[in-house]
C-alpha cells in the first residue's frame, strides 16, 4: 500500500473536539489578539506548551488554552480553520464536539457559541461536520441540564445532533448525569460520553447502563474487565478510540501496551479519531497509518475503520449508504491502480 494511500483516502472522524483540533497558526493569532502569555512568546513556543505529563496536566493546559477564545468572532475563526484543515486531510465527514460551560466566564451562551461555530463551518462546504455539545462533567448535572437546554433551543438550524460528556472523567462518574441523558434522548439528540479513559471499566459499565449511550468515546480501558469487553464485541458497541491521545496523556505508556491492539483482535467495533490533534501533534493520516503498519490490514486496514466510523455515525440511515458507496468506491479505484501497477 503506497504510504500517502492514508493522506489521500476519504476519511471519517468521530471524536473531535473543536477547541482543540484548532491548528496552532490560528490559535497563535489568538493568542496574540487576546494579550498573551509572557511565557507563551512565539508560535513554537505554543506548540511546547502543548505537552503533557498526565491526564490531569492535559485539563490545566485545557483551560490555558480556552482562555483566548473569548468572543464569537473567535468561535466562527476557529470553526471556519478547522473545517478547512479536516477537508485538507480529505475527511469528509466529522462530527466535532464544543465545550459551552468553558466559554461562560467570556459572557458567552450555549445558543451564541452554536450559531458562531456553524458560521464558520458553513464557510467550508468541502466537508460535512456534525455538532456535538459536550456538558462537561465537572461542573455537575444540573448545570448539565441547563446546558442542555439552552442548546436546544438553537440544536436544529446549527447542526447539534448530540451530546457528550468530557473533562475530569476519573474524578466524576456518568451516573449523576442519567436524568439529563434522558432529556436528551427526549429530544432526539444522539447520546456519547467519554469513559474507560482516564477511569477504569466502570466508567463504562456506568455510560452503558445510567446514561443509555449509543457510542463510548475512548473505552479503551474496557479491556481490564473481561465481561465488559465481550459484552461490547456481541453488541458492537462503537469506540471512538484516539490513539495518540491516550499516548500523550498517560492513559497507554506506550503502542506495546496501547489496548487498540486486543479491542481490534477482540472484534470490538473500533473507530479511529484524533481527540485534540492540535494540542496532541497528530492528524488521523498518521493515526491509521501507524494501526495498519502494527497490526496489518486484516484488523486495521483503513478502509474497514473508516466504514465502522460510517456505520457509528449520526447519519441518516440514507447518508449512511451515500457514504459507505463513496469509500468504497475510492478504494475500489485504489485497488485498481495498485493492481495495474504491480503488472508492469
Amino acid at each position: 500500500m503506497a504510504d500517502d494511500v492514508f493522506a489521500r483516502c476519504p476519511k471519517v472522524e468521530l471524536h473531535l473536539h473543536l477547541e482543540g483540533a484548532i491548528p496552532l497558526a490560528t490559535l497563535w493569532t489568538l493568542v496574540e489578539a487576546h494579550g498573551g502569555d509572557p511565557m507563551v512568546d512565539s508560535l513554537e513556543a505554543l506548540r511546547r506548551r502543548f505537552a503533557y505529563t498526565d491526564f490531569a496536566h492535559f485539563i490545566d493546559t485545557w483551560w490555558w488554552m480556552t482562555d483566548f477564545l473569548r468572543t464569537p468572532d473567535d468561535f466562527t475563526l476557529i470553526a471556519e480553520s478547522v473545517a478547512r484543515s479536516l477537508a485538507n486531510q480529505h475527511i469528509v465527514y466529522a462530527e466535532a464536539s464544543f465545550s459551552p460551560t468553558d466559554f461562560a466566564r467570556h459572557g458567552l451562551t450555549p445558543q451564541i457559541l452554536a450559531t458562531a461555530i456553524r458560521s464558520g463551518l458553513d464557510r467550508v462546504p468541502a466537508v460535512q461536520v456534525t455538532l456535538n455539545c459536550d456538558l462537561v462533567r465537572d461542573t455537575g448535572p444540573e448545570r448539565a441540564a441547563t446546558t442542555l437546554e439552552a442548546v436546544l433551543e438553537v440544536a436544529a438550524e446549527t447542526g447539534v445532533a448530540g451530546i457528550t460528556i468530557g473533562g475530569s472523567e476519573h474524578a466524576y462518574p456518568p451516573e449523576p448525569f442519567a436524568g439529563v441523558y434522558r432529556r436528551a434522548a427526549e429530544a432526539g439528540l444522539h447520546r456519547t460520553a467519554h469513559a474507560g479513559e482516564a477511569a477504569g471499566p466502570a466508567s463504562v459499565w456506568g455510560a452503558l447502563q445510567a446514561l443509555g449511550v449509543e457510542r463510548i468515546g475512548h473505552g479503551v480501558r474496557a479491556v481490564e474487565d473481561p465481561v465488559l469487553l465481550a459484552h461490547l464485541v456481541a453488541h458492537q458497541v462503537p469506540l471512538e478510540v484516539c490513539p495518540t491521545s491516550n499516548l500523550r496523556t498517560g492513559v497507554a505508556t506506550g503502542w506495546d501496551d496501547h489496548p487498540v491492539g486486543t479491542l481490534l483482535s477482540a472484534g470490538a467495533m473500533v473507530t479511529i479519531s484524533t481527540d485534540d490533534p492540535a494540542m496532541f501533534h497528530c492528524d488521523l493520516a498518521g493515526e491509521l497509518r501507524t494501526l495498519h503498519e502494527r497490526y496489518g490490514p486484516g484488523l486495521a486496514h483503513p478502509e474497514r475503520l473508516t466504514l465502522a466510523a460510517v456505520d457509528a455515525s449520526w447519519l441518516s440511515a440514507d447518508e449512511k449508504a451515500s457514504l459507505r458507496a463513496r469509500v468504497r468506491r475510492w478504494w475500489r479505484h485504489e485497488d485498481l491502480i495498485d493492481a495495474a501497477d504491480a503488472r508492469r
